[in-house]
């Protein structure tokens, strides 16, 4: 099976993808393109799995990651970092060509952004507590003094936990009442009686205010598509004793 690139139309134009699980040689619980050092996989299976996704995505790039950390912390790159050495941080941009900017996820949303006409890309990981920190907001202050401007800045939230498979507790919700009334909107009672949580609609609504010119939502649940897609929710769910990271990227050509 080859490697199944996800892309988005509102990115059309620049080398980009959200790449799911299909197309690996990891095997197991972590069957599929597993590309996540901090899972129990064989190196060799990680490190076959990611040569892959770069050659899906444009070959012959340079693969940038970081150290995520759930914060809301952006780094300015020209080139990779030596695995021991990546920063602790839950984004990046860049304006050289050839550098593929990744982020893992298996649950939280991974955000590409892009404005092609000043040439600056960006990637960010927004799981719930990077994205109520603010990480997309960050991401796009560290844009603006690379030279993009917001109005022009195209966002694509890739794949991630649902609203219907993201149960929460009511101290979860607390937290996002505090910061804006106004995402009670995002919760909605679940069949227990406990409120699930949009996790896309949050990030989507964050883009909104900071004013980006263009954002688009893929749409797809990462919990309900076992078969395309890992999810740390639904390892746990079934009892596995592991989980797979996906990877989603973008670069400048």
């Amino acid at each position: 099976m080859s490697v199944e690139v996800i892309r988005s139309s509102s990115l059309a134009g620049l080398p980009h993808g959200f790449l799911g699980r299909r197309g690996g040689v990891s095997v197991g619980e972590l069957a599929g393109l597993n590309v996540g050092y901090g899972s129990n996989d064989e190196r060799s299976a990680i490190d076959e799995n990611r040569r892959r996704a770069v050659e899906a995505l444009l070959p012959g790039a340079e693969l940038a990651t970081v150290h995520q950390v759930h914060g809301a912390d952006v780094v300015h790159t020209e080139r990779p970092w030596p695995q021991g050495e990546r920063p602790h941080a839950d984004a990046m941009v860049t304006d050289r060509p050839g550098l593929l900017l990744a982020i893992l996820t298996a649950d939280c949303a991974p955000v590409l952004l892009a404005d092609a006409e000043a040439g600056i890309v960006g990637a960010a990981h927004a799981g719930w507590r990077g994205a109520l920190a603010g990480v997309t907001d960050s991401t796009i202050e560290a844009m603006e003094r690379l030279g993009a401007s917001r109005d022009r800045l195209v966002a694509a939230v890739g794949p991630c936990i649902g609203q219907p498979s993201y149960e929460v507790d009511t101290a979860f919700q607390e937290q996002f009442l505090a910061e804006d009334a106004r995402n009670g909107r995002l919760f909605a009672d679940g069949p227990s009686g406990k409120p699930h949580f949009d996790l896309p609609g949050y990030v989507g609504e964050r883009l909104r205010r900071a004013r980006v010119g263009s954002i688009s939502d893929l749409d797809l649940c990462t919990y309900c598509d076992e078969s395309r897609l890992f999810s740390y929710r639904r390892s746990l769910h079934h009892g596995e004793h592991d989980y797979g990271r996906q990877i989603s990227a973008i670069l400048l050509t």
